[in-house]
Parts: C-alpha cells; structure tokens; sequence
C-alpha cells in the first residue's frame, strides 16, 4: 500500500469519526428529556413544592406533580445572567426578571394546578414543562 493510498483511507476513517461524533452529540442535545418523576417535588406544610433550577436553560425540563394542589415552583438563580432570568409563566400572568443569585417562589393555586404550565424565557429559547396528573 503506498503512501497516497493510506493517506485516503486515513482521511476517510477520520471524517468517519467526526461525522458519527456530530451525530451522535446532535442526538443527544435534541433527545426529548424524561420527566422528573418526583425527584425535585415534595410537599411542605401541606403545599406541594417544586423545585427548578435556572441557568443556561431550565432544569429539570419536564416534571410530573399532583394535580389539584396548592403548588409553589422555587426557581433557584446561582451566577445566572443569561435569558433564563427572565422568566414567564402566560398561564399564571408572571413576568419578571429574576435575581442573578437567589429563589423565587411562584404560588399556583389548586384550581390552576391542572393539565401542563410552561414556564419559558423571554427570548423562549428556553423552558420548562410541569405536568399535573
């Protein structure tokens, strides 16, 4: 095999790889996220409580809680500067530009705990989906 002929399939090996890297971080990156079955719920004197983290996006994507109940989301910023700082709720009517550092709490009354509230960022490139059941 001469030296041009293995250049050729060196190259072919190395787009092979990069194109299977690209996929596979393509993939990953659009995967439709699971639901946090309880993990970052729990309930508090009687008011069930969800916890969602906000920075670089919104975590966990998508959480299942209890239909019917009174709800606080505790949305925690730690350093956060970018858009998922400014956080809307159109189901609730909330707007507003949360504290870089710090815990916001959004009261959901029962009557509005029902079906799916998204939360998103003001640009809506970011958010997050609560699902009551």
């Amino acid at each position: 095999m001469n030296t041009m002929q293995k250049n050729v399939i060196f190259s072919l090996i190395a787009a092979l790889a990069i194109i299977v890297g690209g996929l596979y971080f393509a993939y990953s990156k659009s995967a439709a996220p699971e639901a946090d079955r309880g993990g970052n719920v729990r309930v508090e004197d009687g008011v069930q409580v969800i916890q969602i983290s906000a920075k670089g996006g919104y975590a966990p994507r998508l959480t299942e809680a209890k239909a019917g109940v009174p709800t606080i989301i505790r949305v925690r910023t730690s350093g956060t500067y970018d858009c998922s700082s400014a956080l809307v709720i159109p189901n609730l009517g909330f707007r507003k530009i949360l504290a870089s550092t710090g815990v916001e709490e959004i009261s959901v009354p029962a009557e509005k705990a029902r079906g799916t509230l998204t939360g998103l960022c003001s640009m809506g490139m970011y958010s997050f989906s609560i699902k009551f059941k």
